[in-house]
């Protein structure tokens, strides 16, 4: 992907590549999921059906894709990085909740990603792509 003027927007390279691993994880969560996923979100399962978690997964990597592709308007790239975080940060908070409650013990690692990574979104979100090569100062 490539910004106007040619320059390589790794802002939009992080939006595609995490929008299209969030389509894989979501179509996972829809086809086949995995039991320590399914017991992690025992809460959130009991108002909210695992298909329904999967298509918000697939949904949000779809916003995020679309948003890569929004090479000068930094609102839709907004809502791209919005759409990576929330359900990284539903994740972590429904762990969390099961390991805290004692429920699932083993799911306090799978907390601790989870949180890392949506921080993670929301701090990205917030950088900017380096000056082109002819704008940047050289250092000699």
């Amino acid at each position: 992907m490539r910004a106007p003027g040619g320059q390589f927007s790794r802002r939009r390279a992080f939006l595609a590549t995490l929008g299209a691993a969030w389509l894989g994880y979501g179509a996972g969560i829809i086809i086949d999921p995995r039991y320590g996923t399914a017991r992690g979100l025992g809460t959130v399962v009991r108002y909210v059906p695992l298909d329904a978690l999967g298509g918000i997964w697939v949904g949000c990597g779809l916003l995020a894709l679309a948003a890569a592709w929004a090479a000068s308007c930094p609102r839709v790239q907004a809502a791209g990085f919005a759409a990576l975080a929330t359900p990284a940060a539903l994740w972590g908070a429904a762990f969390t909740v099961s390991w805290a409650g004692g429920g699932f013990p083993s799911a306090g690692g799978s907390a601790a990603a989870w949180v890392g990574f949506a921080l993670s979104v929301v701090w990205v979100s917030g950088m900017d792509d380096p000056l082109p090569p002819r704008l940047r100062k050289r250092f000699r």
